[in-house]
């Protein structure tokens, strides 16, 4: 099975960025411990703070992965355009957030790529990611 982790924006500085809500790892840390965690999966990562990069890669995955899991950060409560694009592709998606989007501002709440997600894994930290993979790993 070869999955694709994909960030969007601001999450290149997990580890430094708002450590009371993200923690104080890096994303890259985190990265090395799934791939110790999942040895008999390919993981790849990608991250951007672009959203046009971010619907290429989705893109791309359709016919190089098996799953994403995504990140969307703050796109997943602003792009239709982001959306659309997971929408778009054969091969399931599964949203996750490092804090509760639930517990957090009403505009963060709303998450429009979710409803073209298979799922959603929001509040577990870091963890979302394992969750996420654990989830593709059973299927």
């Amino acid at each position: 099975m070869k999955i694709l982790i994909i960030n969007g924006p601001n999450l290149n500085l997990l580890g430094k960025r708002q450590v009371e809500i993200y923690g104080n790892q890096s994303f890259e840390d985190y990265y090395n411990f799934l791939k110790i965690q999942f040895k008999t999966i390919d993981l790849e990562f990608f991250q951007s703070n672009h959203e046009g990069e971010l619907i290429d890669k989705l893109h791309f995955s359709n016919h190089h992965f098996d799953a994403v899991v995504m990140n969307p950060g703050a796109f997943a409560h602003t792009s239709i355009a982001l959306a659309d694009a997971i929408k778009s592709i054969a091969i399931p998606v599964v949203e996750v957030h490092i804090s509760n989007i639930h517990a957090r501002e009403s505009y963060r709440r709303n998450s429009l790529t979710a409803e073209a997600c298979r799922g959603i894994i929001s509040g577990f930290g870091m963890e979302s990611y394992r969750l996420a993979i654990e989830f593709f790993q059973q299927k």
